[in-house]
């Protein structure tokens, strides 16, 4: 009993390899790489980039014994890139898929050793923008063997195994008997391992791409597939909600007729950003639509339950597509506020000018009357109506002031003088 609750016991961990079998009803954990095929289900081996680098020889020789083949070499490179774009190619005998995740990291994104050039680039902006990791996850789906390849700070595979091995965990402690105990501890753990994962990685609280607890576990190296993508891509929610948040901030910002607003570099860096995410994106939906291409010319098969099968992994393929599309109508609409916005602050700006410069027009006006009077009385002429006489100078000064306040009245009226609502 000890020796059978011990995979079951294995924390999901930051492991640089872990391997997974999956077959009807049930899900372990392997300590080491498989020397065969399963007998039933298929194996998930999911290992991070530099140990995937490192131990390729490994890797090679576990497909060859579990596959009957191994990778090509390059579609190895293409696992070991850190900076390929999201991609779909196959071959005879397995498929491809490279698919960029769209996530905000709490720290740098670890580079691979000796992989020049990995580093993502600097960008400026607001955190949440700097935050941004876009680091490619590789899938190799074989027809019994699942290989995916993460960057080292991937939550995405953890959170998955979590939600794997926690319904077992669960089922043994409830079991009595010998080694009930244990189980209940196992149960613990996994469940506490499933709950702080879950925490940082949000988008598995929506569900989408896992299982909701008693529903069917994957039942192949493509539904699998799928179901990791569609994480990676409802993971994008909350990075949404915060990108979506950080503008809106930036447009009340550029909204303010009496603010100036300065933060124009962060600005631009913001923008540039998200037409970067946008062609992200549209990568990953060309990925997507061509991988939902190659399942139309799979060969129908001769049992229910398999074309079954394959109909359930055709719509959720198109479900995983439809999630990234609306992605992409996000992040489009998220450029298209920050070009509106950037336009409004112009707009508003340019107003604010006008009024200032009509309310100077209107006082000018009112003074030109005037300056005319008192340079008519500043002549140097000896004989001007009402400067000898003894009450000249009070009717000028009553005259210039009902000229005055005419003229005010007027444009007032005009609303020439009336500053533009802000309501």
């Amino acid at each position: 009993m000890e020796r059978a609750l011990e995979p079951v016991l294995t924390e999901a961990s930051s492991g640089a390899v872990r391997v997974f079998h999956i077959q009807h009803g049930s899900a372990r954990e392997l300590s080491e790489l498989p020397t065969a095929p399963p007998a039933q289900g298929f194996y998930w081996v999911a290992c991070t980039r530099p140990a995937f680098s490192t131990r390729l020889a490994h890797m090679q020789a576990m497909l060859q014994a579990t596959a009957g083949l191994h990778l090509v070499d390059l579609h190895v490179s293409d696992l070991l890139n850190a900076q390929l774009p999201s991609h779909y190619d196959y071959t005879s005998q397995y498929d491809l898929l490279v698919f960029r995740r769209l996530t905000a990291t709490q720290c740098d994104t670890a580079v691979l050793p000796g992989a020049a050039g990995d580093a993502a680039p600097q960008r400026g902006g607001p955190p949440v923008l700097r935050r941004i990791d876009t680091s490619p996850v590789g899938f190799a789906v074989f027809d019994q063997v699942l290989l995916t390849v993460h960057p080292v700070d991937c939550t995405v595979r953890d959170a998955f195994a979590a939600r794997l091995l926690l319904p077992q965990a669960q089922a043994q402690a409830q079991q009595p008997g010998n080694g009930a105990a244990a189980a209940v501890t196992a149960a613990a753990a996994a469940t506490a391992t499933a709950t702080s994962i879950m925490e940082t990685e949000t988008a598995l609280r929506d569900a989408r791409g896992g299982f909701a607890a008693g529903s069917r576990l994957p039942t192949s190296p493509a539904d699998l597939m799928l179901r990791v993508v569609n994480l990676i891509v409802d993971n994008y929610l909350d990075l949404r909600r915060e990108l979506s948040r950080q503008l809106d901030h930036w447009q009340a910002e550029l909204l303010k007729p009496r603010a100036r607003f300065a933060n124009w570099n962060a600005l631009l860096e913001a923008r540039l950003t998200l037409h970067r995410l946008d062609e992200i994106c549209e990568d990953q939906r060309a990925a997507v639509q061509d991988w939902v291409d190659t399942l139309e010319t799979w060969a129908l098969p001769d049992t229910v339950p398999a074309l079954r099968e394959l109909d359930l992994l055709k719509v959720r393929s198109r479900d995983v597509l439809e999630h990234i599309e609306r992605v992409v109508h996000h992040v489009r609409r998220l450029e298209q506020s920050t070009e509106t916005a950037v336009q409004m602050h112009f707009s508003v700006q340019s107003n604010r000018t006008n009024d200032i410069m009509r309310t100077l027009t209107a006082l000018t006006a009112v003074f030109l009357p005037l300056n005319l009077i008192a340079g008519i009385f500043g002549m140097n002429f000896e004989f001007i109506p009402l400067v000898h006489k003894q009450d000249g100078f009070w009717w000028a000064m009553g005259s210039m002031t009902v000229i005055a306040i005419a003229l005010i009245a007027l444009f007032w009226r005009k609303r020439y003088l009336a500053r533009t609502g802000q309501g």
